[in-house]
């Protein structure tokens, strides 16, 4: 075993204590203090060891995918290689689900008291629930919205408005919605990496990419949904900066961001992603003009229905203190949900984070260059390019962590930043061993934790 196999096995190491510690403090605070509000700290859920029918296909998938995904991803053309990602992304996190059974595990997750599906018969007339929301943020207001009505913008609810509209309601049609969509966040990651930082690279994170442990949480979750739109939005930049059709690229991305916005006001913070996007590509220029014209579209339809994004997300910051968020104390959260990031990115994402500090580090007296250069410039300079997106990735994490606007249920909440770090993987080798890890954590989570999520 070599020095640098050492210091990734001694990185993963650290992120147990991480985890270990999150967990005995946790156990400590909530049965002294009663204030973490999490029934198995540090994530939300409960200790209830359990299988179901989706075992063995999770059991199957894990194995197929170790044994077969590392080679194919090598040897398939590139575009079988993206459907492949996105069938093996399909086939994990809906055999997971599963494992809870299709009610618990799939059709109830979005019908509960906190949930979307609560509000569907309140937006018969959408333009004048939309000209209404925030009067109904507020705890104390008159109907009060259920808690992740209120704590998102209004294009989450109506996306299940919607669905519900066209013949596809209820809790099982709204699951498999944020299944299939969510579990194309992978493609999308995969087209932006190959395109800043050269196919070889995105081919090395594909299985990776397919099978982290956050499919526990992406079946069934919107922030699913939400963490699919954020990465095409990316995507759809990748490939405008670096010259893949920049006017409709450009547009896409811009629309994508604006309807991320408005699908969750924490992901705002993917303006930084963008930034190390554009700042990756080799024609940055010409494609800005089609993306902020994208980006103006969103917020222009929902400002002239009636609903003021800024006036909403300021008594969003009141409900959210009115509630638990009140109670929970900073000082625990405030590493704590890192705990919780290492239990959704899984030890091989801990060592590829690790392998991502070093690669900056060795090649910091090229990151100009790398960053002028474009993916097909030689290795080391791609490599310092993917190293830079996984680092904004990382730095736009960790200011929605010091924000103190999540504390707790971030392995829900921060799905759409961990994809990016997934990215990461490309750097590991012995893939087959890590991507084990990978599938060993996941399986070890969903059978023994019932989540709240």
């Amino acid at each position: 075993m070599t020095r640098t196999s050492h210091r990734d096995l001694a990185a993963v190491a650290a992120a147990a204590v991480l985890v270990g510690t999150a967990v005995v403090v946790g156990r400590y605070l909530q049965d002294t203090h009663g204030t973490l509000l999490v029934g198995n700290a540090p994530l939300y859920g409960r200790w209830g060891p359990h299988a179901g029918p989706g075992t063995p296909a999770a059991l199957v998938t894990a194995a197929a995918v170790v044994a077969y995904g590392p080679p194919l991803a090598a040897r398939l053309p590139w575009r079988a290689l993206l459907w492949a990602a996105w069938g093996a992304a399909l086939a994990w996190t809906w055999s997971l689900a599963l494992v809870d059974g299709w009610e618990r595990g799939v059709a109830r997750r979005l019908t509960t008291r906190h949930e979307y599906l609560q509000v569907i018969d309140r937006f018969h007339d959408i333009p004048a629930a939309l000209r209404d929301f925030d009067r109904h943020i507020l705890l104390h207001s008159p109907d009060n919205w259920p808690a992740h009505v209120a704590g998102h913008p209004p294009g989450a609810t109506l996306t299940f408005v919607l669905l519900d509209r066209v013949g596809l309601g209820g809790g099982g049609w709204a699951g498999a919605w944020c299944i299939t969509v969510g579990a194309t966040a992978c493609v999308a990651v995969l087209v932006a990496v190959r395109a800043l930082a050269g196919e070889e690279r995105a081919r090395r994170a594909a299985p990776f990419l397919a099978m982290m442990p956050a499919a526990v949480w992406m079946g069934t979750s919107a922030d699913g949904y939400f963490a699919a739109v954020a990465a095409w939005c990316l995507a759809f930049l990748a490939l405008a900066v670096t010259g893949r059709r920049p006017r409709l690229t450009g547009f896409a991305a811009g629309l994508l961001f604006g309807l991320t916005c408005y699908l969750s006001y924490g992901l705002t913070l993917f303006a930084l992603i963008a930034g190390a996007v554009v700042l990756l590509g080799t024609r940055r220029v010409r494609p800005l003009p089609y993306a902020l014209a994208g980006a103006a579209v969103v917020p222009l339809a929902f400002t002239l229905a009636g609903f003021d994004w800024w006036a909403a997300y300021r008594l969003l910051v009141e409900r959210y203190y009115e509630g638990a968020a009140g109670v929970r104390p900073y000082g625990y959260w405030v590493w704590a949900n890192l705990a919780c990031t290492v239990l959704i990115v899984g030890p091989a994402t801990v060592a590829g984070l690790r392998r991502t500090g070093a690669t900056l580090l060795a090649g910091r007296g090229r990151l100009r260059a790398s960053v002028l250069t474009g993916p097909d410039a030689p290795g080391v300079r791609a490599d310092v390019r993917l190293a830079l997106l996984v680092a904004a990735a990382l730095v736009a994490l960790l200011a929605a962590d010091v924000s103190g606007m999540s504390k707790a249920e971030t392995e829900r909440i921060w799905l759409p930043f961990v994809q990016w770090l997934a990215a990461a993987c490309a750097f590991l080798p012995r893939p087959r061993a890590w991507l084990a890890a990978q599938a060993v954590l996941a399986l070890l989570l969903n059978h023994l934790c019932l989540t709240g999520w």
